[in-house]
């Protein structure tokens, strides 16, 4: 008589191919095991993926991913790659761009937060860093790219401080910025990260940050108002979404 086996990773795809993606918690239940390393064993037999986003904690088929231009999957909030961990997407970022990144860019375009992983690179040296009109840029370890990111990015502000009208410098000059905050201080929860999505589509690329700088916002913020405008993914008739918001006061008061 042949024993079957007690725990199949076939299990595992069925439900990461019905789901998308999954958390430890979910696969244990699958499996009918309360042991990490069962599944983590059940795992190796299949080709999988491990989120780089909340902190590692999902997993998904690859498969099943759906990976953009820059290699990078987005599925229910939850951030995959087709290079792996963080620290590896944020090396392979900086290395196959043309000018580097700074860390709020690379942050914007990962949607997490890097500075952590970025100095773990830099310390490796699988990264460099160099400041460049005065905030870090992160390049590539190799002399040779880093020397052509370098010129690219330079260039790149030569060309932003041409394009400023005359006697105007690179930040909106102080009539524009109180103007700014004055209408902005009149806008609802939604108009004001409508507004500021608007405001960072108007000036392209780092918009997010030098928006989330002017007006004292979180970039991601930001870029949920740009994401909404370009997805025309507008509430017109209220402020938040159905059941955002504090609670009623009934709810808080005792019976």
């Amino acid at each position: 008589m042949i024993r079957r086996p007690r725990f199949q990773a076939e299990t595992l795809v069925e439900l990461l191919r019905r789901r998308r993606i999954a958390d430890m918690a979910a696969l244990k239940t699958a499996l009918g095991t309360s042991v990490d390393m069962t599944v983590f064993r059940k795992l190796r037999e299949i080709d999988y993926l491990t989120s780089y986003s909340h902190r590692g904690g999902f997993y998904a088929l690859r498969e099943t991913a759906t990976f953009d231009p820059q290699g990078l999957w987005e599925w229910r909030g939850v951030r995959f790659s087709q290079f792996g961990s963080l620290l590896d997407t944020a090396a392979q970022s900086v290395l196959r761009s043309r000018q580097g990144y700074r860390a709020a860019e690379l942050a914007e375009e990962l949607g997490v937060s890097v500075k952590d992983a970025l100095r773990q690179l830099v310390a490796r040296r699988r990264l460099s860093r160099e400041e460049i009109g005065g905030l870090y840029l992160y390049l590539a370890a190799d002399p040779e790219k880093r020397r052509d990111q370098k010129r690219h990015r330079e260039a790149a502000l030569a060309a932003d401080a041409e394009a400023q009208p005359p006697g105007e410098t690179p930040e909106a000059p102080n009539e524009v910025r109180a103007a700014l905050l004055l209408f902005y201080s009149l806008l609802d929860e939604q108009q004001r990260r409508l507004f500021a999505g608007l405001e960072s589509l108007r000036l392209g690329r780092g918009g997010d940050r030098r928006i989330s700088a002017l007006l004292r916002l979180d970039p991601h913020t930001v870029g949920r108002g740009r994401k909404a405008l370009a997805a025309w993914d507008l509430q017109v008739d209220r402020v938040r979404r159905p059941g955002g918001g504090r609670p009623r006061l009934e709810k808080k008061l005792p019976k």
